[in-house]
């Protein structure tokens, strides 16, 4: 296991995903304030699309970055099969989170 553990790579990449978990608060608020306002049930669901959109984005960072520093990386890349392997599978997670 690489030094700093299981967090390195959300610790390394804490700037960008403290970003994106606030611009997803401000979505969150954005539904109650639409619920709130009574505003038309079309808003409400395109808002709460948005977050969802935002939040698969999230998740899709995270796993590339759990995939990049713990499979990739674990073994400085000495390891060809496993490294294409590996991007094959964030190619695919791309696709299905975004």
């Amino acid at each position: 296991m690489k030094p700093g553990g299981f967090t390195a790579h959300t610790t390394r990449d804490k700037k960008k995903l403290l970003s994106r978990v606030r611009r997803l608060r401000g979505q969150i608020e954005a539904v109650e304030r639409a619920l709130d306002e009574e505003r038309p049930c079309a808003d409400v669901l395109q808002i709460v699309a948005a977050c969802r959109g935002a939040i698969d984005g999230l998740l899709a960072e995270l796993i590339e970055g759990h995939i990049r520093y713990h499979v990739i990386e674990s073994d400085g890349g000495r390891r060809p099969d496993r490294t294409q392997a590996a991007e094959e599978l964030i190619g695919v997670l791309r696709t299905y989170l975004h």
